[in-house]
């Protein structure tokens, strides 16, 4: 439970500090003296928005502080061990606003972003406002007031996450179903394309190979005639010839002793240009005996070029590029094979996604039937008791449309309500008027917060609209939650502040250069003349003194 907030320079608010005790704590003072202002301060340690008009004019910072007793919610104690922000006394939310609207959050003195003290905040406290009769208005309300009553927020929020990674497979799942037939006409392209260059099987560097053979084929007769011609002029002329003058010429020279260098020299490349030419002769006459000039193959290698330069025309690209032309449609068609491998897979989650929700729904189903009976009684009973004698209440579930899985269910709630004797039960929306609708949301907090799992439950003027005999009943109805754990209300009716176990009187302190928001907690003698103020005497007679006293012993008795 809250056992302290502290406020600093927030708003009108300078410097409080409140120490919080179990059971209903409420919380007078005149319109305007700042009641709301400290529930907004607590709002923001909690995790609510924050700009820079929080921040008190004149200084350069709020801070806020709460402290909570988790002795009795092991969800928050789960919560913050699950992140290491758990330690061995109160858990501390704190809360800084600069002047310059930046805003940082502290749990337990940890650095934290404000979604964390949302969640934690979720956990601790549960806040019902003067407005939120308005939101009874929607059908979405309904839902989530059945569900806190049954404690299947859980479950709803499972299903609601079921539909969604539902209906995220199967837009995923149509999105590639759309576009099968072009991946199967594309499928079918690049099949017939591979198949092509499969059947071709260009062998690396072939076609530079068979260019270079073809060439020598057109060219065999003019090839011939030269290599004949050379082999002439070197060896076989009987006019003379290369070989036979660089031997004539070694032998004149070998003639002569201690022949100089560069004759020496002279010498030496002539014997060398002989073995050259020796040799060349030997490559020209292997070439002649092994020359096949073969039309038949000529033929061959003129279809095989042909087919070449075909296919690289087909797909414009230059032949050499054809193997990576190859490789690239292999990897694509690779693709195409894993697009049809994920429409399987997808359709087996669809599946299973659809299996899930309607297990979870079902479930959810059962529950919510369960629920609606037992949270129809208990509303109809207490809005009888608060001044709608005769009045009916029903939860009424209808069938949400088939064919689709909607985040909120199988059902949709809507709440039903007859407020006078004879009246056909019909929507909420269209029968209540403003003070119905706020006694009837009244019953339904109190309802649903005698089955709430967090123990601080404040209600900031929710007996707006009501008086007289009603009044006592909400305050009685907030006491007995009070004593399963702790309230606190602002209020300005006297009937429902006598029923409080504490009582924290909010004034406004006015001083030579400003004012700003007190708060004390009254003793029994200060409380009785704070009941008689709002019984609204101007002054405080004997008689209004009298009667507060009596509303405070018989709430006590």
């Amino acid at each position: 439970m809250l056992v302290h907030l502290s406020v600093h320079n927030f708003a009108i608010v300078e410097h409080l500090d409140l120490e919080l005790q179990r059971g209903m704590s409420v919380i007078s003072g005149e319109t305007g003296a700042g009641k709301s202002i400290m529930l907004g301060a607590l709002g923001l340690a909690l995790g609510d928005r924050a700009d820079s008009s929080a921040v008190r004019i004149g200084a350069d910072k709020a801070d806020i502080l709460a402290s909570f007793d988790l002795d009795d919610i092991p969800d928050a104690r789960a919560w913050l061990a699950e992140r290491d922000l758990d330690s061995d006394g109160p858990c501390i939310l704190r809360r800084v606003i600069t002047a310059e609207g930046r805003s940082r959050g502290y749990i337990n003195g940890t650095p934290c972003p404000q979604s964390d003290l949302k969640a934690l905040g979720e956990l601790l406290i549960d806040i019902h406002s003067q407005h939120e009769h308005q939101s009874l208005l929607k059908t979405d309300t309904h839902r989530r007031l059945l569900d806190e009553y049954s404690g299947s927020q859980e479950l709803a929020r499972q299903v609601q996450l079921a539909a969604q990674r539902w209906r995220q497979t199967r837009q995923t799942l149509e999105r590639l179903s759309n576009s099968s037939d072009e991946q199967r006409a594309r499928h079918q392209l690049l099949s017939y394309q591979l198949e092509e260059l499969e059947n071709l099987a260009l062998g690396e560097n072939e076609q530079e190979q068979l260019e270079d053979e073809h060439r020598n084929l057109a060219n065999a007769e003019q090839l011939l005639s030269a290599c004949r011609q050379v082999m002439d002029m070197c060896s076989e002329s009987d006019a003379g010839n290369v070989l036979s003058a660089l031997t004539g010429s070694l032998q004149r020279l070998s003639a002569f002793q201690n022949q100089p260098g560069a004759l020496a020299e002279a010498a030496g490349l002539l014997a060398s240009a002989r073995i050259q030419v020796e040799e060349a002769m030997g490559e020209l006459n292997r070439f002649v005996d092994h020359f096949d000039a073969d039309p038949e193959r000529q033929q061959m290698l003129e279809e095989r070029l042909d087919a070449i330069y075909t296919l690289a025309r087909k797909h414009r690209v230059q032949p050499t590029e054809l193997p990576a032309l190859q490789q690239r449609l292999l990897d694509e068609l690779e693709s195409l094979n894993a697009d049809d491998e994920a429409l399987e897979r997808l359709s087996e989650e669809l599946a299973a996604y659809g299996r899930h929700y309607e297990e979870k729904a079902s479930e959810l189903s059962r529950i919510r039937q369960e629920a609606a009976t037992a949270l129809a009684a208990s509303v109809e009973s207490e809005i009888q008791r608060l001044g709608m004698p005769g009045g009916k209440f029903s939860v009424q579930l209808k069938p949400a449309a088939e064919g689709d899985y909607m985040p909120f269910g199988l059902e949709q709630v809507e709440f039903l309500v007859s407020a006078n004797p004879g009246q056909p039960l019909r929507p909420l929306a269209k029968v209540a008027s403003g003070g119905e609708l706020s006694r009837i949301s009244l019953a339904i907090q109190v309802i649903t917060a005698q089955t709430s799992r967090v123990p601080t439950l404040v209600f900031d003027e929710v007996d707006v609209g009501i008086g007289g005999p009603t009044a006592e009943v909400v305050g009685q109805l907030l006491r007995r939650i009070g004593e399963q754990g702790q309230v606190l209300t602002v209020t300005h009716l006297p009937q429902v502040a006598a029923q409080g176990h504490n009582h924290l009187f909010v004034h406004k302190a006015r001083g030579k250069d400003e004012t700003h928001t007190a708060v004390a907690t009254l003793q029994k003698d200060e409380r009785i003349e704070e009941i008689a103020r709002m019984l609204g005497g101007v002054d405080l007679t004997e008689q209004a003194l009298a009667h507060a006293r009596q509303m405070i012993e018989s709430a006590q008795a």
